[in-house]
């Protein structure tokens, strides 16, 4: 779904003659998704990670916060920015409130934010599918096994 956002993604002010309307489902989705899936990793249903010592464990946290960090913030900054444009979000037939006024100029900072980090989070999903096959291949640790337990 990712993926799907940043390819049907529009910028700037010609989002409000055409809204990309597949883009903001897909882009809510994402979160609506994300949010049962964290609640239940901070409750303790991930699967047991694989022993890390030193700077693995630590880029092993430190990755997997910042991915839940940005599937969380982007859809929000997404929905942020079609409010200052004054483009209203339905998300399946449901129409959202906007979360802020409409502003004739560029809708600013947050709106660039979201866009670069529509860019990152590519990467760091790529990243993410790298060290998943490093575990399966390289390692042979086991870790796409107990990731699909779950």
């Amino acid at each position: 779904m990712v993926l799907g956002a940043w390819l049907t993604a529009e910028s700037g002010r010609k989002v409000i003659d055409n809204p990309p309307l597949l883009h903001f489902a897909l882009g809510l989705a994402v979160l609506v998704l994300v949010l049962p899936r964290l609640i239940l990793r901070l409750a303790g249903a991930a699967p047991a990670a694989a022993t890390q010592d030193g700077w693995l464990a630590i880029a092993t946290k430190a990755g997997h916060s910042l991915l839940y960090l940005l599937l969380i913030a982007l859809p929000i900054s997404g929905w942020y920015a079609a409010s200052r444009l004054g483009v209203s979000i339905s998300f399946f037939g449901l129409q959202l409130p906007a979360i802020t006024a409409a502003v004739q100029g560029p809708p600013g900072l947050i709106a660039d934010l979201h866009e670069n980090a529509g860019n990152i989070i590519l990467y760091l999903a790529g990243l993410h599918a790298v060290m998943a096959l490093w575990h399966q291949f390289i390692l042979r640790d086991g870790t796409l096994k107990r990731m699909s337990l779950y």
